[in-house]
């Protein structure tokens, strides 16, 4: 059986011309909502610096650098094919670079605000990106994501949910994925059952102060119980110099 890592290079490559297609929307779907809540951000928190991981062809860059001129901003992408198709829709190679996010290749605290739109629940380990995304930043982080324990019908969230709250996901996805932990769609590629809510704890010991907000329609004010995509914001200092 092939690697997942590899499985997901694979589809990127092959996806790689109709990726903007099939992934980044025109229409007003759950990332260009929360994109748009970050881009408000930026000024009301003088954010002068962002690292966007997993940035694929550079949706993220394209649209701040129209909102912000000023705004100094790269995106890592590990797939090649990816970073070639941002690359001539004109995003500098010095801007869209070639990175992993479990792995971030810059110092503590290099940018303001480091982001991710969708690619948590692409990752075995999640926690290991987000670790990676507090260290370098400085102000704060913004994660755009799913919460599977909010997806599906109610009684579908509802069994999720007393699954996860008895301490048995983990065993349950393993044995409803046969071992492997992840499933494939054809419009997402490899993905992992994710939930924000999973990092929230890791993410709360170094940003005190955190914003939730449900990016796709929420039957209840729990976000946990019924959003099934969340825009989260963390901030480390309310007057982050």
């Amino acid at each position: 059986m092939k690697k997942a890592i590899d499985i997901q290079k694979e589809y990127y490559k092959s996806t790689a011309k109709n990726y903007d297609t099939i992934h980044v929307s025109t229409e007003l779907n759950e990332h260009n909502f929360a994109l748009a809540f970050m881009s408000s951000l930026i000024t009301l928190y003088d954010i002068k610096s962002i690292l966007d991981v997993g940035a694929g062809t550079g949706r993220t860059i394209a649209f701040l650098q129209e909102q912000h001129p000023k705004l100094k901003i790269v995106g890592i992408e590990p797939v090649e094919a990816l970073r070639s198709i941002g690359h001539k829709k004109g995003i500098k190679s010095e801007q869209l670079i070639d990175g992993d996010g479990n792995s971030l290749p810059f110092k503590n605290q290099e940018f303001d605000l480091v982001c991710e739109f969708g690619i948590l629940h692409h990752v075995p380990k999640p926690e290991i990106v987000v670790a990676e995304m507090l260290r370098v930043s400085k102000k704060g982080i913004f994660i755009s994501d799913c919460n599977n324990f909010g997806n599906g019908s109610l009684i579908s969230r509802s069994i999720k949910q007393i699954i996860n709250f008895l301490g048995l996901w983990n065993i349950y996805r393993y044995l409803i994925t046969s071992g492997k932990m992840y499933e494939i769609s054809e419009g997402d590629g490899l993905y992992y059952s994710y939930s924000i809510f999973n990092n929230l704890k890791q993410i709360r010991k170094v940003c005190p102060y955190i914003h939730l907000l449900n990016t796709t329609n929420s039957s209840t004010s729990n976000l946990y119980q019924s959003a099934s995509h969340i825009a989260l914001w963390g901030l480390k200092k309310l007057n982050a110099e």
